[in-house]
């Protein structure tokens, strides 16, 4: 695939003196940044022309949003055009990121000491917000089948039957392992939450950067039952790179939840800004085009990335992500401590460790949502990293 304009023109120079935490840090460190999942691609020209006439109006006072923001209408139709589900737009409210959407959840729906499950490994916010709100984290785990990544579904019942949870944390498609969730398993998952009365959590975040054959699947589609018993958060910020703009919907399936939280008192919650609401409307009413480029770009560094891991370290685990821009990469046959730190030294900030849950200690997540050749220096710095850890010895026979 030959270079992508707009894509694969990055120049470091400019990346690098970029104020937002990905490279800041980096720079600071003097490394190549492969960890927060931001991308490093221009912003959408929609999108920029909307945020750009909106500022050249000056109209940046108070907006007319007394019953709601347009993104509530379009969030329906864009799930209705893509899914073939058809949210109510009157139960959607909008917050400034899935962080503070999650939290926001969890304080309406649990009181301390509750237990909260939650897929592991996870994305670190998220185990940190079950931690710091005093909740209780049954791991609903992956295992590694040796062709990919799947859901412990065994032991997850289990754990639901001994502590009832009152909450799943189901986040599809996955970070940082990449799954896109099948039907039978969303299926089952449904009945589990069915049978013990669980809310189900379902961050959709990524659902738009899926690739070919997989499918998204809303949660919230699967029945009236589940939908019934779902709250569905996502924002157009990673599919189109617009965190730092603190816009999300939140759709409560639950009427009993959206009472109460409609109940607590005005912008207790805070409210989403004017430009973030007018770059996400650019985005799903305009941005199709882009995304379509984006994601071309992403399949070729996607292969890209297990091609050379498959190469150049064999014995790392690493199974080519069926969504996102990340990479899942599993060290610990490779006998190394701290991959993290590993590859650090190597010239590049990579994320990873138990700040994913318990059994992460030697896992990587790398972020391939760049031009080609920072993903080659990328790479570079994670084979020579991972190169230098010594293998682990066989055991001896019995």
């Amino acid at each position: 695939m030959a270079g992508v304009p707009g894509f694969d023109d990055l120049e470091i120079d400019v990346l690098s003196s970029r104020a937002g935490a990905k490279w800041a840090q980096a720079t600071a460190e003097g490394l190549i940044p492969s960890w927060v999942a931001d991308m490093d691609f221009p912003v959408a020209p929609e999108i920029r022309r909307a945020l750009l006439e909106r500022i050249e109006s000056s109209d940046l006072g108070y907006p007319d949003w007394f019953r709601g923001t347009p993104l509530r209408a379009e969030f329906a139709r864009r799930m209705t055009a893509r899914y073939g589900w058809e949210p109510d737009p009157d139960a959607v409210r909008e917050q400034t990121d899935l962080i503070q959407a999650l939290q926001i959840i969890l304080h309406l729906a649990t009181t301390r000491g509750d237990a909260v499950a939650i897929q592991t490994p996870n994305y670190p916010p998220f185990l940190a917000t079950i931690r710091r709100m005093g909740l209780q984290q049954i791991d609903f785990p992956f295992f590694d089948t040796g062709d990919g990544w799947e859901l412990d579904f065994e032991t997850f019942e289990q754990a639901v039957s001994r502590y009832r949870p009152r909450v799943l944390v189901l986040v599809n498609p996955h970070n940082p392992t990449g799954r896109v969730h099948t039907r039978d398993e969303l299926e089952r998952i449904a009945d589990l939450a069915e049978r013990f009365d669980i809310l189900v959590v379902s961050d959709e975040i990524h659902a738009e950067l899926i690739y070919e054959p997989h499918r998204h699947i809303p949660f919230a589609s699967i029945s009236s039952a589940a939908a019934a018993r779902t709250v569905t958060i996502t924002s157009a910020s990673k599919a189109f790179n617009l965190a730092g703009l603190r816009c999300a919907v939140v759709h409560y399936g639950s009427a009993g939840l959206l009472s109460r939280r409609d109940g607590e008192p005005f912008d207790l919650y805070g409210a989403v800004s004017v430009p973030g609401v007018v770059a996400t409307l650019a985005a799903w009413q305009d941005g199709d085009a882009w995304q379509s480029d984006l994601l071309r770009v992403l399949e070729r560094n996607r292969r890209r990335v297990h091609d050379v891991l498959r190469t150049e370290v064999p014995a790392a685990r690493h199974h080519v992500p069926e969504a996102t821009y990340l990479s899942w990469i599993d060290a610990g046959p490779l006998g190394i401590d701290d991959p993290v730190d590993r590859i650090g030294k190597s010239g590049v900030l990579v994320d990873g460790g138990t700040r994913f849950g318990r059994e992460s200690r030697n896992h990587v997540r790398i972020n391939f949502a760049t031009s080609d050749a920072i993903v080659g220096r990328i790479l570079d710095g994670v084979v020579a990293g991972l190169s230098t850890g010594e293998r682990r010895k066989a055991p001896p026979a019995n």
